[in-house]
């Protein structure tokens, strides 16, 4: 019994590591079923009953005795709202009516910033986001407590 309560420490421990790197950046963690997940918001457009956003999520399993972190990040964005048709949204009919989408992506490691996914409501945004950073600041937490880092291109689970 004490040995699995050595493990169950180490795990919480090793989670609070990669939590402390990345403290840094403004994020949520929760936890289900054993996976942590790290999501930030990126950017948010609001306009007449209308509203996009553009989130980064992680995910992390942490297994204690293979002593690996399992890590996967994807980008999603989402929208809703109601409007006239026309030129507001690319892809919108003319009239009036309603759209939601969403969507993410899951092909690999991404790198640099993502301001080629900006064009929102046709206004371009300013912002930095390295996915890289956030990547590497979770794999050097994980090397420096002797945990092997993998990256998966699906979701963990």
């Amino acid at each position: 019994m004490p040995t699995q309560i050595f493990v169950l420490i180490r795990g919480v421990k090793m989670i609070e590591e990669i939590k402390k790197a990345l403290e840094s950046f403004d994020g949520e963690w929760k936890e289900k079923k054993g996976v942590w997940e790290y999501s930030a918001t990126i950017a948010e457009r609001k306009a007449f009953l209308s509203k996009k956003k553009l989130t980064y999520s992680a995910k992390m399993r942490i297994d204690d005795d293979a002593k690996v972190v399992k890590f996967s990040e994807m980008l999603i964005e989402a929208g809703s709202g109601l409007t006239s048709g026309g030129g507001y949204d690319d892809g919108m009919s003319t009239g009036f009516g309603f759209k939601t989408e969403s969507y993410n992506t899951t092909r690999g490691a991404r790198e640099g910033s993502i301001q080629e996914q900006s064009n929102l409501f046709g206004k371009k945004f300013e912002y930095k986001f390295d996915y890289k950073e956030i990547r590497s600041k979770a794999e050097e937490a994980a090397r420096s407590a002797d945990y092997r880092f993998e990256y998966q291109i699906l979701p963990v689970k």
